[in-house]
């Protein structure tokens, strides 16, 4: 079999791509396995445990006001792991924060996509 050129760029993307895997679980560490079992959260999961559907772009605004937020009470930035986009499959490094972290409260009063969400869930559990 002869090899071409684009033969040989595909096995090399696929190569690269295999280890970005590998790389990003190793950068992951403890925090990989803490995602795999819901001890710790991205923002996307919580608005999806709470059945609030948003762009990617919405989605990472929200993101941006939960890490404010986090950061205007603890001090310092949130862990960061690095997951696949769920769309595109990319490589990403995001904010994990615990799933009963106060910083995701704020984030969904202080965006302003999610706040008419944020007064429907919090009027009906009261």
């Amino acid at each position: 079999m002869r090899t071409t050129a684009k033969t040989r760029t595909r096995n090399t993307n696929q190569a690269r791509q295999a280890g970005r895997h590998i790389q990003c679980a190793t950068l992951n560490g403890r925090y990989q396995a803490a995602l795999d079992r819901g001890q710790i959260i991205r923002t996307g999961d919580h608005l999806t445990r709470l059945g609030i559907q948003l762009p990617d772009g919405q989605q990472s605004w929200y993101g941006r006001h939960v890490a404010k937020a986090h950061r205007a009470v603890t001090g310092h930035d949130a862990h960061r792991a690095w997951v696949q986009h769920r769309t595109t499959n990319r490589w990403i490094a995001v904010y994990v924060y615990a799933p009963d972290a106060p910083a995701l409260t704020a984030g969904l009063w202080s965006y302003k996509a999610t706040r008419p969400y944020a007064a429907a869930l919090f009027t009906e559990a009261a």
